[in-house]
């Protein structure tokens, strides 16, 4: 038979329907595994991984088909347990793709520490303005006799004397003893006697600077 015919005839026909046919359905059964591997047009809502332990959340996001990822550990945020998620990207509540990473940050496990600046000498509104810049809180402000008004004398956190050079937490809350200006040079005022580990109780009082009056500060 010459090629011609052959071509021509029904068993050519036959044959190449029978080829289309089997392309077809091959790229149709392709199409469609590609779809169940990528999710064509399905999406998955990222939780909420807010104050998670990394263990819990990754759990989580495996039975979602997601996966994580730590970035870092960040500063201590009193608000969120220590070790907890802190941030995560994408943000709770976006819709991505099957196989997604979600990228997370840590909160560190504690606050870090802050070393006791040098103290001798300076006023109260000297030492304030260096205790507030290192994210420390003033407490409470005692007085006792001596000759400089409003200088610091000591300064305790929670009852224990602190010198500089000391660290405390991050955010602790600092007591400070001041001079009252009212004392006339003598020798006990002066005295090397190293004062007490532990503050006394005494009444808490303010600096008069930061006092108001009847007009206000």
């Amino acid at each position: 038979m010459s090629l011609f015919k052959y071509v021509t005839s029904k068993t050519f026909f036959t044959q190449l329907a029978i080829a289309i046919a089997i392309v077809v359905v091959f790229t149709f059964i392709v199409i469609q595994l590609l779809a169940f591997r990528t999710n064509h047009g399905q999406e998955i809502k990222v939780p909420d991984l807010s104050k998670m332990k990394l263990e819990v959340a990754e759990e989580k996001l495996n039975d979602l088909n997601l996966n994580i990822f730590l970035l870092d550990t960040v500063e201590y945020n009193a608000d969120y347990p220590p070790f907890s998620i802190l941030e995560q990207d994408p943000k709770a509540g976006s819709f991505v793709k099957d196989g997604r990473k979600v990228y997370v940050k840590l909160n560190a496990g504690e606050f870090t520490e802050i070393t006791i600046p040098e103290f001798k000498d300076k006023t109260f509104r000297q030492i304030s303005a260096t205790i507030k810049s290192l994210t420390l809180k003033e407490g409470k402000i005692t007085y006792k006799p001596h000759i400089a008004k409003d200088v610091v004398l000591q300064i305790y956190q929670n009852g224990r004397r602190l010198r500089a050079g000391d660290k405390v937490k991050k955010n602790s809350t600092l007591d400070f003893v001041l001079g009252d200006g009212k004392e006339v040079f003598n020798e006990d005022t002066f005295s090397s006697e190293e004062p007490a580990d532990t503050l006394a109780p005494v009444e808490e009082t303010q600096p008069e600077e930061f006092k108001q009056g009847d007009d206000g500060l």
